[in-house]
């Protein structure tokens, strides 16, 4: 199945130039992720955050290069790479030159991989990759190309900053490790082991397991593990459905300490944990969402009143679509994808989210502020789920390994 919505207009009257006038086109970026199954309310999230970001922060600005609109065109890759590799096929063919993705290294490997393969064997319908959410370090380290950038924080620089959290905290001194059995979730626990036996080497690690992917329906099981182990805190990288269910679980048998995340703040998790997870849940992420910035709280009552049931819960979105559009500018072109992707590479934007973004560029990483948020309801304006619960910055590091090593080698075209 492939879905397809589109933003702005097919055909819009351009300034004029000269003495006659020319039609605008529309720069279409194909979103490959998932729009159908388990993870089909995070890919529909992003989707919608991507058609508001394009409209309200390009289009409705007059778009690029003097009047081209970006179009978002949503393919379903149903969370499978084999699936993701035919509708970036698809999506070549249609004569799409971007490509955003998310949900789920084991597809942004796949991706970045055949668009490198395709770039080289096809120069004259290349295409670039911007990952928004996919965060294996080796995207950007040993598997990095010219082809790819990242918006998010990699999973390392997030473990960073959790891991610093959690050796200040004495009270901590057994440690249970949880999360979904591919690259992403492989690296979260690499990272977790190796960061806390630097930082607080007294800390027991009483549990290090993967499960399933999409997979589990009942994860009492594993939540009784993790309450026998008699652990004081739980680290996860899980997502979506798998986020909910473990996190509900482990809960629900008893658990009170806190269970530090990558992603339990976003639609249809939030008000489900509600009260429940309030001085429970401990989220790292990028983006400010409480206290707001003034520009950020205007963005998100705009998106609230135009998609209500859902969330602003990836503030990387909007850098990714006006970062691009600064980029196509610069470049004076949408077509040739070498060109934009040089003025992408160290670029310095300022996120409506407050704080710098900058695309690093010996890896197309993006280096930015990484805050450790707690679920709550007190001095929440952005919430999600429509609830009164959200996210609240309890510790902030700055420019978060703006200095950090990496083993990227790029080769440029």
């Amino acid at each position: 199945m492939r879905i397809t919505t589109r933003v702005g207009v097919s055909s819009v009257l351009a300034l004029a130039i000269s003495a006659g006038a020319a039609f605008a086109e529309n720069i279409k970026i194909a979103f490959i992720d998932p729009l159908s199954g388990p993870f089909a309310s995070t890919g529909t999230n992003g989707l919608n955050q991507y058609e508001f970001a394009a409209q309200k922060l390009v289009n409705e600005k007059g778009g690029v290069l003097g009047g081209d609109m970006f179009e978002i065109v949503g393919f379903d890759n149903k969370i499978s790479p084999k699936e993701s590799l035919i509708q970036l096929q698809v999506a070549i063919d249609q004569g799409i030159r971007y490509i955003v993705q998310g949900n789920s290294s084991g597809v942004a490997n796949a991706l970045t991989e055949a668009i490198e393969k395709h770039n080289k064997r096809n120069p004259d319908t290349r295409v670039l990759f911007l990952n928004y959410s996919a965060v294996d370090p080796a995207l950007t380290n040993d598997k990095c190309n010219f082809w790819h950038f990242r918006f998010d924080a990699n999973a390392d620089i997030k473990m960073d900053a959790l891991t610093d959290v959690i050796a200040q905290d004495e009270s901590i001194s057994k440690v249970y490790v949880i999360g979904q059995d591919y690259s992403f979730g492989k690296a979260v626990a690499a990272a977790a082991v190796g960061m806390l036996g630097e930082k607080r080497p007294d800390i027991e690690i009483v549990g290090n397991e993967l499960h399933p992917i999409g997979k589990v329906k009942d994860f009492t099981p594993y939540a009784r593990k993790i309450v026998a182990a008699e652990a004081d805190a739980v680290i996860t990288g899980n997502w979506g459905s798998d986020m909910l269910g473990l996190g509900k679980a482990v809960i629900e048998n008893g658990y009170t300490g806190p269970i530090f995340n990558y992603y339990a703040g976003s639609d249809g998790i939030t008000a489900a944990f509600g009260e429940s997870g309030k001085g429970i849940l401990m989220q790292v992420s990028e983006g400010k969402l409480n206290p707001p910035e003034e520009s950020a709280m205007e963005y998100f009552s705009a998106f609230r009143e135009k998609y209500p049931e859902s969330d602003t819960s990836q503030p990387r979105i909007t850098n990714v679509i006006e970062m691009l559009a600064k980029a196509i500018e610069t470049a004076g072109t949408a077509d040739d994808v070498v060109a934009v992707g040089n003025a992408l590479e160290g670029m310095e934007h300022e996120s409506i989210w407050g704080g710098k973004v900058y695309m690093r560029p010996q890896d197309h990483q993006a280096i930015q502020d990484v805050h450790i948020m707690a679920h709550t309801n007190e001095g929440v304006q952005i919430d999600f789920d429509n609830s009164e619960f959200g996210a609240v910055t309890v510790n902030t590091v700055e420019m978060a390994a703006m200095d950090s090593d990496t083993t990227c080698k790029m080769k440029r075209p």
